[in-house]
């Protein structure tokens, strides 16, 4: 299914004079230049479902605070939406449809690692701006294509790198580990280890469970009677099964210090019956859920423009939770292109290789309204961002926020210069 999400000339002259408010918002409506059309590759329905509703919620609100400044250049922004099924298959189908039918720009929007990784060859081919809202470690490898870049959100290794000191230093250093089996999953497993073993702790097993298994009781007698902690970040719609579950398997006897990334509890309210046993553990997130009391300035504007309360949750509906600690990146991205368009002089598709080589020289992303997670540091060889991240602890239901990393904390070095590659 594809949406398209533009400003509606109709709607804003409705009772007004169609000059006096054509001529107060030039670059709204009076804009005679075709819009800008930016594909959206959006995980609407399978694993990922929950992520893309909120995923697109975000993406929306940015396009209109967007258009209301007057859009890109003073032309205004579309926005096509198309669902990948969160689907790798799917995915480059949905890559091509966006660019050869739909006549996008660029594409961006993909979260789970898998669909990145199906869908990222086919941008390079078409050779059309790609740009990943993910975590995974495949842009920064090399693994991909000049065409490919990831400028809003972290990936695992630098969340990793950033964690790792404090779980060994705060809670233990002998660790098993539950993943999905899949990319995203095994860029935990691998750089959890290694960093793990930096801090002269192990890992002592590592459970690898399938994206799609609907439960968990099986796998939990693999975990080993010496564990001291117990690292966990599932997906998917089974994320509430999988906490549960473990709950009923430890009961209320002794267990492992439980760190998890807040996949395991995205778009989960923290204090749903049977998440007791969660109390006092901790979590990654890449964005506080619950707003902290030392937030920026911005990070009222940005609740209210998405629509999420100060617990996380929908303002219309309390029990619709977001997948806070991700969708920022959806609207970082957003403003990522435009800044780079504008930078770029973009007029059109021929112009896409000035505007990528125009995105790899942007460094510093100031903290404010455009990224309201907070401060980032782009780098354009790796086609990678670096930011803050977060360890909340769950107190008395509620994700509070204990901890924040700095950007150099999460540096590592280059694996790739995608600027010395050919388009």
């Amino acid at each position: 299914m594809t949406n398209f999400l533009m400003p509606s000339r109709r709607a804003l002259l409705k009772g007004a004079g169609a000059g006096l408010l054509a001529s107060a918002l030039p670059a709204v409506v009076g804009a005679q230049a075709a819009p800008i059309k930016i594909g959206f590759q959006l995980h609407r329905t399978g694993i990922g479902a929950s992520y893309g509703r909120w995923y697109e919620r975000t993406a929306t609100a940015a396009l209109k605070l967007i258009n209301d400044a007057g859009g890109i250049a003073g032309r205004p922004v579309e926005i096509v939406f198309e669902d990948d099924a969160t689907d790798p298959k799917r995915g480059a189908e949905v890559v091509d449809k966006l660019t050869q039918q739909a006549g996008c720009d660029l594409v961006m929007g993909t979260l789970f690692s898998h669909v990145v990784m199906g869908s990222a060859p086919r941008a390079g081919e078409l050779k059309v701006p790609y740009l990943v809202c993910s975590e995974g470690y495949h842009v920064a490898s090399g693994a991909l294509n000049r065409w490919t870049l990831q400028p809003g959100i972290t990936d695992v290794r630098a969340q990793i790198s950033t964690m790792a000191p404090w779980v060994a230093a705060n809670l233990g250093k002998k660790v098993t580990m539950v993943f999905p089996d899949y990319a995203f999953g095994h860029d935990h497993r691998d750089f959890f280890t290694k960093a793990m073993a930096e801090q002269g702790g192990e890992v002592i097993a590592q459970i690898a469970i399938p994206p799609t298994e609907t439960s968990f009781t099986r796998y939990f007698p693999q975990i080993p009677a010496e564990t001291e902690v117990l690292y966990h970040v599932m997906v998917g719609p089974a994320v509430l099964t999988f906490v549960k579950e473990l709950g009923e398997f430890y009961g209320t006897g002794a267990k492992p210090a439980l760190f998890g990334f807040v996949d395991s509890l995205e778009a989960v309210d923290t204090a749903t019956p049977g998440l007791e046993f969660l109390e006092g553990s901790h979590f990654w997130e890449g964005h506080p859920r619950v707003k902290p009391a030392d937030a920026g300035e911005h990070e009222a504007a940005y609740r209210a423009a998405v629509g999420v309360d100060d617990n996380g949750a929908s303002v219309s509906d309390a029990k619709d939770v977001s997948t806070y600690a991700h969708m920022f990146s959806t609207w970082e991205t957003l403003y990522f292109i435009k800044n780079a368009m504008e930078a770029a002089g973009y007029t059109g598709p021929a112009d896409r290789q000035k505007l990528v080589e125009a995105m790899e020289a942007i460094t510093d992303l100031p903290y404010g309204l455009e990224h309201p997670q907070g401060a980032k540091r782009f780098n354009g060889k790796t086609h990678q961002v670096f930011g803050s991240q977060y360890i909340s602890q769950i107190q008395s239901g509620k994700l509070i926020k204990v901890h924040a990393t700095t950007i150099d904390e999460g540096l590592y070095p280059d694996a790739v210069d995608y600027t010395a590659m050919s388009f």
